[in-house]
């Protein structure tokens, strides 16, 4: 019970937003915005993907991008593993939801007192989806969370 006590008080920030009957459309980008005003601490930064049975593939690629307070933007393309090489299903979870935790930034400083605005998208395409109009099946969640690190 300590040990969980003691994890969640590193947390900052958590959000997730609920992707409208399970269908993330490309061009369907999640926003978070987070207000820093720690300048000094170093932190770690996830997003976090809840997926059912029903995602089709074994990866995630993502486009997210940081604005700063300043208007500087950092726009990353990101691919995470979703199953193992045997297909099954990485993330926790005992029912058929399953929730992932990937990392995106680590240690990162924020330096800027202010808005932050996170955006992320998906990437992800099949050979049927050229112009991204057919909507990645089986996400349910997407979420932000931002943790101080803990030497």
């Amino acid at each position: 019970m300590l040990l969980l006590v003691s994890c969640s008080g590193k947390t900052e920030y958590s959000s997730y937003t609920s992707i409208d009957s399970h269908k993330w459309f490309s061009n369907n980008k999640i926003a978070f915005i987070v207000n820093n005003t720690d300048t000094i601490s170093k932190k770690n930064v996830f997003i976090n993907v809840r997926n059912n049975k029903d995602y089709e593939f074994s990866s995630l690629f993502l486009i997210a991008k940081i604005e700063f307070p300043s208007g500087f933007q950092v726009i990353d393309t990101l691919e995470y593993e979703m199953t193992d090489t045997e297909g099954n299903w990485l993330g926790s979870g005992f029912t058929e939801l399953k929730e992932n935790k990937l990392f995106y930034k680590e240690n990162v400083l924020f330096s800027e007192k202010g808005d932050y605005k996170f955006n992320i998208e998906h990437a992800t395409r099949s050979i049927k989806d050229i112009e991204g109009q057919l909507p990645l099946n089986g996400i349910t969640d997407v979420g932000l969370s931002i943790e101080k690190v803990t030497k």
